[in-house]
């Protein structure tokens, strides 16, 4: 019940994201994103030992994390480049084609540890380099929180 209503949710907040994608390209890309860091929260937790390690919610995490990358390219067009309150760099413009192929590896690399976590231990390495990409795309990518 409870894989259910984690896949209900994360394909309600991508729906949303194709809606609001059309007319606002920024809250697109933050209610994607923030699926993707609700998603993080549940895989860390895992990985830390703070929750019981539940391979369908680890692969439910691990799509999300897919669809991230790929859904992610086109919600940052050179006229959504400020507003809303965005933490997206200028950088993203100024280098499109690296920071386009760093979401589109992160999107193959999530797919390709779904197809291959089986465990605590397969979805912990796997998670220690999708981790490693986040924080590397938000390092260069992202505005820092104050």
């Amino acid at each position: 019940m409870m894989i259910r209503t984690v896949l209900a949710v994360t394909a309600l907040a991508i729906g949303v994201t194709a809606v609001a994608a059309q007319s606002d390209p920024i809250a697109a890309r933050k209610a994607l994103m923030k699926a993707n860091g609700d998603q993080a929260k549940i895989a860390g937790a895992m990985v830390r030992g703070e929750a019981p390690f539940d391979l369908a919610k680890a692969k439910a995490a691990l799509a999300a994390f897919q669809e991230a990358g790929e859904k992610s390219p086109p919600l940052y067009p050179d006229n959504a480049k400020t507003g809303g309150e965005t933490a997206a760099l200028p950088k993203i413009w100024e280098d499109k084609t690296d920071f386009n192929a760093k979401l589109a590896k992160f999107a193959a690399d999530a797919k390709a540890a779904h197809g291959s976590v089986t465990d605590l231990d397969s979805f912990k390495a796997a998670m220690g380099n999708i981790g490693k990409q986040c924080g590397g795309c938000h390092e260069l990518y992202r505005q820092k929180k104050t």
